[in-house]
């Protein structure tokens, strides 16, 4: 099948890879325009780009498909390469701009043609928006999966035409679930587009319940608000690996926190018969330190942190992070302010 794909991040160049070493052929790539990344701020491509560019695809980097926007030369430009490359229909995955009815438009013009195929990384209608994992690992949610969608003109509102689920596992990270959802959503696509072009592809409207909506995640959130209790923190720690990457502030300095636990009673080092009511001081209150964890103060609970990082560091567990920061049991962690209401 002749196919457009748009797409950004690393979940969109799994798909890419996976509809390219199937044998179809993609007649353009289009992809968020390159960025300022690392130390230097040099400007480096999208992970999409990078595989297209390695395979010899055709890339297009508009930077709005608004005809009535800010660049509305992107736009045109975008209209008229979408024109010519004469799709069967369009895969999108994690691209990052709003498709208009244009392009909806353009890519249903003709007879034979699919539309546009969007490979969402949860169970829909549950997590609609832009970071569908975080939100259902912040929430407790036991299981997620991909939903491969038609495309409208609502945020994640088409009708569904594949669905696959998998368990979100008590320590999995976003950075866990991205991967398999992306090698997950790869394999889904496939399947859809052979089932279209067999005729076999059945659409099927979404549930008008359970609907909610997974917020872009805001760098503010990483900070731990120790006035919350101990598993919802730690959600919270697991939600953001790799990004923001949940901070705790410690005399001063501002640490990473990459693993914790929700501390099983006693807290490491504690007198086997200390009550619960008697090491949950304040929140964010250091209550004991150990080599295998230092144990923090919540709401009615103990956060146990096992891997932190100091600014400029590296990833440690706790017992090498104890060389060269001096913890002791007292001590208090910042409490983050509220976050601000949406």
């Amino acid at each position: 099948m002749r196919l457009i794909f748009a797409g950004t991040p690393e979940f969109a160049r799994t798909a890419l890879e996976r509809l390219h070493a199937s044998g179809h052929s993609i007649a353009l790539v289009l992809t968020q325009p390159d960025r300022p990344a690392g130390r230097g701020m040099k400007l480096q491509a999208s992970a999409v780009k990078q595989f297209a560019v390695a395979h010899g695809l055709p890339v297009a980097q508009p930077r709005s498909l608004r005809l009535d926007g800010k660049y509305p030369e992107d736009a045109a430009a975008a209209c008229q390469a979408i024109a010519n490359a004469q799709a069967d229909a369009m895969v999108v995955a994690a691209y990052g701009l709003i498709l208009p009815q244009w392009v909806l438009n353009a890519m249903a013009s003709r007879p034979g043609q699919f539309g546009c195929l969007n490979i969402h990384g949860s169970l829909l209608p549950r997590w609609r928006g832009a970071a569908p994992i975080h939100r259902a690992i912040e929430a407790g949610d036991t299981q997620t999966g991909v939903t491969i969608m038609q495309m409208d003109v609502g945020l994640d509102t088409g009708d569904m035409l594949l669905v696959q689920s998998t368990p979100i596992g008590t320590g999995d990270t976003t950075a866990d679930v991205h991967d398999r959802l992306a090698d997950m959503g790869a394999s889904m696509v496939v399947q859809a587009l052979d089932l279209a072009a067999a005729g076999q592809l059945r659409a099927q409207p979404q549930p008008t319940e359970g609907i909610t909506y997974a917020h872009k995640i805001e760098k503010h959130e990483a900070a731990i608000d120790w006035q919350q209790d101990a598993a919802t923190i730690v959600r919270r720690i697991r939600a953001f690996i790799p990004f923001p990457g949940a901070t705790a502030v410690l005399v001063g300095e501002a640490v990473k926190v990459w693993a914790a636990q929700c501390a099983a009673m006693p807290v490491p080092g504690s007198d086997p018969g200390t009550s619960a009511s008697a090491i949950t001081p304040a929140p964010g209150t250091i209550v004991a330190v150990a080599p295998d964890g230092i144990a923090v103060a919540a709401i009615n609970s103990i956060v146990n942190l096992t891997q932190l990082q100091r600014p400029g560091g590296k990833r440690l567990p706790v017992g090498d992070f104890l060389r060269g920061f001096d913890v002791q049991p007292g001590m208090r962690f910042e409490v983050a302010a509220p976050a601000p209401q949406r």
